[in-house]
């Protein structure tokens, strides 16, 4: 009781800080927009006539106003759309219990993770379920208030325990669930990069956009991860019922930006994302990560390499990593291409 009365203090602190600012405003408020939207379409009554272009619109942050990433799956979740609605009339289906339901309807459907299929419930019943994804997982940790589950337990079950946890917070804090699900987001940050809504100061003085710039690049090596060097040798690290699990990977000590598999050996490969330039603090980062692998995913005898990409490398970086000998880490700077070509008027 006591860690859940301090995760609650928290919260409360970083709620009143971040009512201040105006993006956080902005999306609470957006809730009204993307229920009257999507409500109609994933009510029950609406999904035997539901159709792909419906679908695929809600996995949009554009559209849903909160979640970004839901779309790296849209390819398989569409692929049989009449499975697809039937997996979600089950988990839609609240005369079964939620824990048989939501395992069932994962079950159904490739790339119907706990995140979507949570952030579905949210939308459609938005008093009754919070969301489990990435970010909900991180906060949750990082208050040491993430539930000790049983052995054996099944997606469904742990999600029927942390949806309890969640209603419990939202009613202590007074807030509706679709808040409390961007709280998460402003906690993690808070942890990562200290207060949100500070606005950092470039050398020149000119605002950064980091984690916009930062997002981007995230997605984009997400998204052509098999088409890049890594690809060729490593998978981003998946879970039943979550290809994706890789992507933003929750620890109790921060989240990894990617963590893969090796494809031919038994080794994990931590990756942390910089939009500008690398320092040497991003090594103490990479090594917490490392650790955490260690102790709570690797085996004994697998390795846990890390790698930072960055779009240019501090020197004082380069220095540091020489003092590491195990684990083995590695830097790769990103390069952007940009082109220009005439357009021939006449031929248009």
């Amino acid at each position: 009781m006591s860690n859940f009365n301090e995760a609650v203090e928290r919260l409360r602190t970083i709620l009143a800080r971040s009512r201040q600012n105006p993006d956080f405003m902005t999306t609470v408020q957006a809730c009204d927009e993307v229920f009257e939207r999507y409500q109609p379409i994933l009510n029950p009554d609406h999904l035997p006539e539901l159709t792909e272009e419906e679908f695929r619109s809600f996995l949009y942050f554009e559209n849903n106003k909160h979640w970004t990433g839901l779309y790296r799956q849209a390819g398989l979740l569409t692929a049989d759309m009449d499975a697809l609605r039937q997996a979600l009339a089950i988990l839609l289906n609240e005369g079964q219990p939620l824990a048989q339901r939501f395992d069932e309807a994962l079950g159904r459907v490739r790339g119907l993770g706990k995140a979507l299929a949570s952030a579905i419930l949210l939308v459609v019943y938005p008093d009754r379920y919070g969301v489990w994804n990435n970010t909900s997982e991180s906060g949750l940790k990082i208050l040491n208030i993430w539930p000790q589950f049983e052995r054996g337990m099944s997606v469904g079950e742990k999600y029927a325990q942390l949806n309890d946890l969640f209603l419990r917070l939202a009613e202590a804090l007074e807030i509706d669930l679709w808040t409390l699900d961007w709280l998460w987001w402003w906690l993690v940050q808070e942890e990562e990069q200290g207060p949100v809504g500070v606005v950092s100061e470039s050398p020149a003085g000119v605002p950064e956009q980091r984690f916009q710039l930062e997002r981007h690049l995230h997605e984009f090596l997400v998204a052509n991860w098999e088409q890049t060097e890594l690809g060729r040798e490593w998978t981003i690290y998946s879970e039943p019922n979550n290809e994706m699990a890789g992507v933003e990977y929750p620890t109790g000590v921060g989240r990894i930006d990617i963590l893969a598999r090796h494809k031919q050996r038994s080794a994990w490969l931590v990756v942390e994302l910089k939009r500008d330039r690398a320092a040497d603090q991003v090594l103490g980062q990479v090594l917490r990560y490392i650790g955490w692998i260690k102790h709570h995913l690797a085996a004994p005898d697998e390795e846990v390499h890390g790698l930072i990409i960055a779009g240019d490398v501090d020197r004082n970086l380069i220095y540091a990593l020489k003092g590491v000998d195990d684990p083995e880490i590695s830097l790769m700077r990103y390069h952007v291409e940009f082109h220009l070509e005439p357009v021939d008027t006449e031929a248009e």
